[in-house]
């Protein structure tokens, strides 16, 4: 990561910014993981028009990366090079209930928060929601689900802000959404989202999200140091299946680890780096193709720079990758 001090070099415009800029903020106290370097500058907007000001003051030369709550995240231990957006609860928290059993959601709130809000709105349609963790930007970016649902099947509309600060809706067919990822227009940061449910019951529908709810802690290591569903799940195939199969149940690498109660995630035992979750999962990766030919794609976004002699190679035998997932 570079060591310019970018905010002091952002110009006066950035004194009418409302909210919260931070300088060299350690990404490991943000992630899920509990790992990653710092990022130069971390911009927590005040709301929407907060952040339209912001980018459409910031220098189209610096790089952006916005983040949710962490959850679906790998940064790499070198940290990260110029802005990470993170959008603020009391900004983007807001959850309101429509006519018509529709929800506008602040893209800052957690899915959870929002399948109990529709639930005890008599709203039904989101339970699945209560079953993935992180927040609803990350979901509109990755379309998101569980247990056959799929963000795509109740997402109305929703409104972004371009990479210039303007202001945009985007419909769900411009979102062109596929399996754990959608086609957004490159650069868009998603502030609120309508979505269309159905009339239910609230104690059928939380009765419901509580066995959701029995099932993940009885199944998922919900309360270790992750980042959810390491893998997507290849067409006809269980990732976690595979993985066992492989024999990578319980795998280490340092203190990073193939989980013993669901093969598909992965953990942090205490004081793993970045470098070695990443590495874990590329030994994975390795051995599943080696056993069934198949080869796994990550779910988790991988973002950052490596350590100089810590990169971390593709299958462990391609190309060194430096982009994000």
């Amino acid at each position: 990561m570079s060591d310019i001090d970018l905010l002091s070099k952002l110009g006066g415009w950035v004194n009418d910014v409302r909210g919260r800029l931070t300088p060299n903020q350690l990404m490991s106290e943000i992630t899920w993981f509990r790992v990653g370097g710092p990022v130069q500058l971390l911009f927590q907007p005040a709301d929407e028009e907060d952040l339209a000001f912001f980018l459409k003051n910031l220098d189209e030369e610096i790089k952006v990366t916005v983040i949710g709550m962490g959850s679906n995240l790998l940064i790499r231990d070198g940290g990260l090079d110029g802005v990470v957006i993170k959008l603020s609860a009391r900004g983007f928290g807001a959850i309101d209930i429509l006519p018509n059993h529709r929800l506008r959601v602040g893209a800052a709130n957690p899915d959870v928060r929002v399948a109990k809000a529709a639930a005890d709105a008599g709203i039904d349609g989101l339970t699945f929601y209560r079953g993935i963790p992180g927040g609803i930007g990350g979901a509109l970016y990755m379309n998101a689900g569980c247990y056959g649902f799929e963000t795509r099947d109740r997402m109305v509309e929703l409104r972004g802000v371009k990479r210039n600060g303007e202001v945009i809706t985007l419909s769900n067919d411009d979102m062109g959404y596929k399996y754990r990822k959608s086609n957004a227009p490159q650069g868009v940061i998603f502030t609120s989202v309508i979505y269309q449910g159905f009339a239910g019951d609230s104690a059928e529908i939380n009765e419901r999200m509580k066995q959701i709810t029995d099932k993940r802690e009885g199944s998922q290591p919900i309360k270790s140091r992750t980042g959810g569903s390491t893998f997507k799940n290849p067409e006809g195939h269980s990732s976690w299946k595979l993985i066992d199969e492989a024999g990578c149940r319980g795998l280490k690498i340092g203190n990073a680890q193939i989980s013993e109660l669901h093969c598909n995630f992965l953990l942090n035992l205490g004081d793993a780096r970045a470098y070695d979750i990443e590495l874990l999962g590329e030994t994975v990766r390795n051995r599943v193709r080696k056993k069934s030919g198949i080869e796994l794609q990550w779910e988790i976004r991988r973002m950052g720079n490596f350590v100089q002699d810590k990169q971390v190679c593709q299958f462990l035998d391609g190309d060194v990758f430096t982009g994000k997932v």
